[in-house]
């Protein structure tokens, strides 16, 4: 954020060395990931995060809301997603009984089998890009590192607003 009649603050040549390969990462590695999940189970990265954070729920079932924060995208996207999983039977969607206000998803033994089916390539690809280049101290940097990021754009992210 710029404070209006200030200079801009511009990347140090530091900075700038460091950011340059970190932002291509973000643009490259999604893109490696979605295509071979697309290869192997059809699914985009999208879909397969949305399988998994339901997966890891309670009773396989997150409030629509909920699950939208888990994969970082609107409800309109989500939605879009949780339907076209719902039309393979991996995903169904019905009124939360507590609150009808809300949606819930829940996976179902179909879902939840092409996940299991998903997961080891999945798994395997995020190995061969990503840790089998690192070693354990780098890992855990990675993990360090990672954190404080996310910790940083939650600070200055009202997620709720994105989610409308």
């Amino acid at each position: 954020m710029t404070i209006p009649g200030s200079e801009p603050r511009w990347l140090s040549e530091d900075n700038h060395e460091a950011w340059v390969p970190f932002v291509t990462l973000l643009w490259w590695l999604p893109a490696a990931i979605d295509d071979q999940l697309q290869c192997d189970s059809g699914l985009s990265h999208f879909e397969y995060g949305i399988l998994a954070a339901l997966s890891g729920a309670d009773a396989q079932t997150l409030r629509m809301s909920e699950l939208a924060i888990y994969a970082n995208g609107s409800l309109s996207r989500l939605s879009r997603a949780v339907a076209r999983l719902e039309n393979r039977g991996w995903a169904t969607r019905k009124p939360d009984p507590a609150d009808g206000r809300y949606t819930l998803a829940t996976l179902t033994g179909d879902g939840a089998a092409v996940l299991a089916k998903a997961a080891p390539g999945h798994a395997e690809t995020v190995n061969r890009l990503v840790f089998d280049a690192l070693t354990k101290a780098q890992t855990r940097q990675l993990g360090i590192i990672a954190r404080r990021i996310l910790n940083a754009i939650d600070t200055e992210t009202d997620l709720t607003s994105r989610l409308r």
